[in-house]
Parts: structure tokens; C-alpha cells; sequence
């Protein structure tokens, strides 16, 4: 019998089962039952929730900002996120690396273990600047090569989506809420995909000529604009149906992302039709195509796969 411990989790007042090793270590033995992953997430959301609510605070009080290396830009709200998810995440586990976009170093990136944490403490820097609405917290859990756990909260919208890799959900957040059971989680799904005329969500940026014309092909019967990881939140509640990526994007962008997906019945898939996959050099996604309920692979439209650069003309990579 493993010994069993209760590790305070000093948020919210919650508790985290750790299951004992033959060694006397006290770990998550994370795919031992549904009550055991039910346990790990909750430190997760309230870790996203704090880290959300600390870039609300620090945007009240005027943000300040630096540009990294490649152009991006980075402020002291994107630190402070960072700090809180990492030191927070270390104690679930501490045989698991986290990756996070703003401490992650290519030439430290020698992931071992088969679970690792993928994080984006803001994403949507831009929109966070801009004083828009469309930013976000992303955590998820990689295993081997693929999201099974993930929490994406919107601290200015006030709502978290979230999965243990069995369910999936949504919360309104209150900010006078002292537990995370005073925000009591609300079930998701995809919703099925009209094939010949879906409502497709995309990037808020200029769209490239690639993205134009695949959405010329697509014949959408709407187009919705959405920015950050939040466009995969819309397809997983059944607000959206098919999101075409073209442009650049990192794999703390979309794990979290694919994680509620997958888990509300959608897809997210490569342009061989795979199953999108994680521990890519650089760390960088390809394009991508993400979708709600379509049903077994072969029910995927044609003009739905990724278009490759041979296939379309090769447009900047804005979107």
C-alpha cells in the first residue's frame, strides 16, 4: 500500500493527495485515479488565478515594459506571473522540469523526465498593453509528448478553463471569492463541426496571404477575431468551430490549449493530419489546424489539413 500524505496547499485554503514511493517520497502519482489528477489541478487553477490576478494589479498600476531579443515585448507583469507559477508548480513534484517562456533557455532545454510543466504566464503581451481584454494565463502538463493536464484563465474577462485529462471546465471567478469551491466548475464540450460552412475563429492580426487563402477555401459562414489561447477556449465551448493557424507560435502558446480541446471532444492536428506534439526543436509549432467535434479523423475535411508552403503561397508568418 503507498503511504498517503496531505501537502498543504497554502491558496485557498486546499490540500494536495501525495501518494508515497517505495523510497519514502512523497509525490503526485498522477495517473493512479481520477481523484488523484482532480487533486493536482486545483493547486493548478489557483495558481493560475493568483498569477492572473497579480498581472491585474501590477496593469492598475501601470505596467513597465522591455523588448526581448526577438522583437517581443515583455513586462514586469509577465515576470511576476512567472515567479508565482514556477515557485508554486515546483512542490507539486520536483522531478518535473517547467518550461516557461520567459525563463526558457534553448541550451538548457534537456528535458529527461516524461512529465514536464509548459507554461505562459501572459499570453498576449500585446493586448495586455493595449488595454484589451484578450490575455491570458497558460499551464499545462506535458506527458511524453503530449498536453494532459491544462488551465487557461482570462484574469480581465474573470473566467478559467481547465482539464484533468478526464473532464473539462469552466469557472467564473469571483475576486471576493476566498475557495476555489465558492466557484463552482461549469461542464464544457465542443459542439459538432458544420463542415461546409463552420464559424471559424483566428488571429486578431493582419492575416497573412497563406491565411487568406485558406480561408478562401474554408467558405466560412462567420469569421470571429479572438486573441491569445482564448481561441481555443471559444471551440471548446462550442462557440466556434475550426481555428487555422499559418503563423509562428510556441508550445507554451497551445498545450494548455489542447489540453481543454481535446478534452471537450475536439482535435488539434498538423498538416499530416496528426495529432499535434510537443518537444519540438526550439520549442516552435508549425501550423496547426484546431477544431470541435468532427468525429473520427477520416470525417476531416480536405481543405481543414494545414496547407503546406508548397501547397499555398507562402505569406509572412503574422498569422
Amino acid at each position: 500500500m503507498p503511504k498517503l500524505s496531505l501537502y498543504h496547499w497554502p491558496y485557498f485554503g486546499g490540500y494536495l493527495i501525495l501518494r508515497g514511493n517505495d523510497n519514502g517520497d512523497m509525490k503526485p502519482d498522477l495517473m493512479a485515479d481520477l481523484a488523484t489528477k482532480q487533486q493536482l489541478i486545483r493547486p493548478v487553477e489557483e495558481l493560475a488565478i493568483m498569477a492572473g490576478q497579480r498581472i491585474l494589479e501590477i496593469r492598475t498600476a501601470g505596467p513597465r515594459q522591455q523588448i526581448k531579443p526577438d522583437g517581443s515585448p515583455v513586462t514586469d507583469a509577465d515576470l511576476a506571473a512567472d515567479a508565482i507559477i514556477s515557485k508554486g508548480l515546483y512542490p507539486l513534484n520536483q522531478d518535473w522540469p517547467v518550461i516557461t517562456e520567459e525563463d526558457w533557455d534553448e541550451s538548457r532545454d534537456h528535458i529527461t523526465s516524461d512529465y514536464y510543466w509548459c507554461v505562459d504566464p501572459l499570453d498576449g503581451t500585446k493586448g495586455f498593453l493595449n488595454g484589451g481584454k484578450d490575455f491570458t494565463v497558460n499551464i499545462a502538463l506535458i506527458y511524453g509528448r503530449y498536453p494532459v493536464l491544462g488551465v487557461i484563465f482570462a484574469p480581465a474577462r474573470q473566467s478559467l478553463w481547465a482539464t484533468d485529462g478526464d473532464h473539462v471546465w469552466r469557472r467564473e471567478v469571483s475576486r471576493n471569492a476566498s475557495r476555489l469551491s465558492d466557484m463552482p466548475p461549469i461542464p464544457i464540450q465542443t459542439r459538432p463541426c458544420p463542415v461546409d460552412r463552420p464559424t471559424v475563429i483566428t488571429t486578431m492580426a493582419k492575416y497573412s496571404q497563406t491565411l487568406t487563402h485558406w480561408l478562401d477555401d474554408l467558405t466560412p459562414s462567420e469569421t470571429i477575431s479572438v486573441g491569445s489561447s482564448l481561441k481555443f477556449c471559444y471551440l471548446a465551448e462550442g462557440k466556434a468551430d475550426f481555428y487555422p493557424r499559418i503563423g509562428t507560435t510556441m508550445e507554451w502558446d497551445t498545450a494548455a490549449g489542447q489540453a481543454i480541446l481535446e478534452a471537450a471532444g475536439g482535435k488539434m492536428i498538423d498538416h499530416n493530419g496528426n495529432r499535434f506534439s510537443y518537444g519540438k526543436p526550439g520549442r516552435m509549432n508549425a501550423r496547426f489546424a484546431a477544431m470541435g467535434n468532427i468525429g473520427d479523423d477520416a470525417s476531416i475535411p480536405e481543405n481543414w489539413y494545414p496547407p503546406t508552403p508548397e501547397q499555398r503561397p507562402y505569406g509572412d508568418q503574422r498569422s
